[in-house]
């Protein structure tokens, strides 16, 4: 039984191992270790067109992989960090970017879960107060001739 859960926790620890793998391929990589880590650093930032919830560096989607190889021919042309994401963004739009920054541009879009909670919690407390006030006013009585007809209704159930 031990060694069944054993060999469980080494093919689950495989398996995050696999799934943890990046997605740059060897023919991808700088020669110079400085540039390619400034080249993953980069493309972790950077979204997937394709998958969407994975950075390039992540992706096999050959859209990531030509988006990897533009990173890396900017650095390698001379570009600093910020003007390569600001080469991608230019190019593919905010979307791209994994972490998108707080502007007035997109101020509804960071905003918006907090407008969403706000404009649920007032329609509940609306719809709660409703109820409350309609039980208190005695709105719910039944009139004279449904009182008829449920006594009529109880009655004739004995």
């Amino acid at each position: 039984m031990r060694s069944f859960a054993v060999i469980s926790l080494l093919a689950l620890g495989l398996v995050f191992q696999a799934s943890a793998s990046l997605a740059v391929q060897p023919d991808e990589v700088l020669s110079d270790p400085a540039l390619e880590t400034r080249a993953r650093a980069i493309s972790s930032e950077l979204r997937c067109m394709v998958c969407q919830n994975q950075s390039i560096d992540d992706s096999d989607a050959d859209l990531a992989r030509d988006l990897r190889l533009l990173v890396r021919d900017r650095l390698k042309a001379g570009d600093s960090d910020e003007q390569v994401m600001d080469y991608v963004v230019s190019r593919y739009g905010e979307f791209v970017l994994l972490r998108p920054s707080f502007s007035a541009r997109n101020l509804l879009l960071w905003a918006m879960p907090a407008i969403v909670l706000l404009i649920g919690a007032a329609g509940f407390f609306a719809y709660v107060r409703r109820g409350s006030a309609a039980l208190a006013s005695g709105s719910s009585r039944l009139s004279a001739e449904e009182e008829q007809r449920l006594t009529k209704i109880l009655g004739e159930g004995d």
